[in-house]
């Protein structure tokens, strides 16, 4: 797609509100320029009293133009009346050149509810801001709701966050096979599969200085993730010589919530589960995905349906608490027929937590590579599918409690966490909404230094390192102690410790 700009504007904004009508769209300078390619012209001019945007959007032989103009006012900063004014400006000439409104309007960032929780942070009540989602956002009435419910209950659960506060990451990022949506770092092949012993020693030291910085620190530890990958790849021994390194290295009965990621059905024996409640775990995910053996069969998952129910059964039958278990709707194969009735089979379950994604056509998935036509602005049947996800979860007893989008989701749709009153999942809160550290151990893992309430009244503060990414690498170069380092200069330096 070709982007023509005028003015002081931010270009990446631009773009991810153009991918909401062309998704999957690419942007480069040096694009030559085809028939069916997209083109936005955008023009915009800081005037005496506001800001004016020109946008003309042209596709084949159609185009579609709109100007607006946002006028300059009290509590609206100079950025967001720009993101506004432009968002409304491209939102309507996307609508009216491809006849399509999209469910969240011009909101395009990862966290949907953050407009809403601003908001009603500065005193408006929830049925105001709900209004002012649609009419200011064009989010539609449903989706406005949904954001400002998520922002409501994520509110109660963040609480005061305390300077001292914090949570762990572990990746083990290692699976059976490659689903071919996936494009996290995890690595699949049996020469690197072969290097899980390696790599377990090094994430033993790595756990280990972490946690002795974090008591150098005094600060307190709220949960701890173990996540992919697939952690339950890991054999029984490997397993219990991870957790016995946690368990070692920090009070478990006082952490608020112990994750271990169980997320594939063909890698979870009665033992695991036995092991993991032993060692403190209280919440595991034991994901379907669906429950379709055809669409399980399309994607590259090595379960079945029966197999998801076998697993699910080990979980709770170990005594482990809180059971999440994630579904996906828009899977190629997928329709409405089947995701309903993979819902229908999941819900009769109880597990605590269902989070449900819709399906994001990422760069490096293999479902790419066989099918460049996978992208979808309208969705299908998807929008059926998360509705009903909505409206049965509602009625069963659940509450959204997290809320998130990707990039080029199918339909532009999000992804929800629902949860049971009391058991929702705090890590997944914690490490969205940026409460506190996140300190982040193994390969592809990333750490997040927060100052989330700066003395000095300036806005939080985040930094971030980046361990190296590859399995491979973080055996060979050691960035252990140059982590450790820059977590306690960060402390240090802002009077956190």
């Amino acid at each position: 797609m070709k982007v023509h700009i005028s003015g002081n504007v931010n270009h990446y904004y631009v773009q991810m509100l153009c991918m909401i009508f062309f998704p999957g769209a690419h942007f480069s300078e040096n694009e030559e320029l085809h028939e069916d390619t997209p083109v936005l012209d955008l023009s915009l001019a800081e005037e005496e009293t506001g800001i004016r945007v020109n946008v003309k959007l042209t596709h084949g032989d159609k185009s579609a133009e709109c100007e607006r103009f946002g006028e300059y006012r009290e509590g609206i900063t100079l950025d967001r009346l720009k993101k506004m004014t432009i968002g409304e400006a491209i939102i309507k000439a996307g609508g009216e050149l491809l006849g399509y409104r999209p469910s969240w309007g011009m909101l395009i960032g990862v966290r949907p509810s953050k407009v809403a929780t601003e908001m009603l942070q500065s005193g408006m009540p929830k049925t105001r801001v709900k209004k002012a989602l649609a009419s200011e956002y064009f989010v539609i009435p449903k989706k406005a709701a949904l954001a400002t419910d998520v922002a409501l209950n994520e509110a109660k659960i963040i609480g005061t966050p305390d300077k001292k506060d914090c949570s762990v990451y572990i990746s083990v990022p290692f699976c059976p096979t490659r689903c071919a949506y996936c494009s996290f770092v995890s690595y699949t092949s049996p020469k690197l599969l072969a290097t899980i012993p390696d790599y377990l020693d090094r994430l033993n030291v790595e756990l280990v200085k972490t946690f002795d910085l974090i008591k150098k620190l005094d600060l307190n530890i709220k949960t701890v993730y173990i996540g992919g990958g697939t952690p339950t790849i890991l054999d029984e021994t490997q397993l219990e010589r991870l957790l016995r390194t946690v368990s070692e290295n920090i009070d478990i009965s006082k952490l608020e919530e112990y994750t271990l990621e169980a997320g594939r059905p063909d890698t979870v024996t009665e033992e695991k589960f036995r092991i993991a409640k032993a060692y403190g775990v209280n919440r595991v995910s034991v994901n379907p995905q669906i429950l379709n053996d055809d669409v399980l069969k399309k994607i590259g998952r090595a379960h079945n349906t029966e197999d998801f129910l076998r697993a699910y059964d080990m979980a709770r039958n170990s005594g482990i608490p809180i059971i999440n278990t994630d579904i996906i709707a828009g899977l190629p194969g997928d329709r409405f027929s089947t995701f309903s009735a993979s819902f229908d089979k999941l819900l009769p379950l109880r597990p605590e937590n269902i989070t449900v994604h819709t399906f994001s056509v990422k760069k490096a998935c293999d479902a790419l590579k066989h099918d460049s036509n996978i992208y979808s602005m309208r969705g299908g049947d998807v929008g059926k599918c998360v509705d009903y996800s909505q409206i049965k979860t509602k009625f069963a007893g659940y509450i959204p409690y997290y809320m998130y989008r990707q990039k080029n989701t199918v339909g532009n749709y999000e992804n929800v966490g629902f949860a049971l009153e009391g058991t929702e999942g705090l890590y997944n809160i914690y490490m969205m909404e940026e409460v506190h550290s996140i300190f982040a151990a193994g390969a592809g893992a990333v750490s997040k230094f927060v100052d989330y309430a700066p003395s000095n009244g300036e806005k939080r503060v985040i930094e971030r390192f980046f361990n190296a990414k590859y399995p491979y690498e973080y055996l060979s170069c050691d960035k252990i102690d140059e982590k450790i380092a820059a977590a306690e200069e960060f402390y240090i330096k802002r009077g956190l410790c």
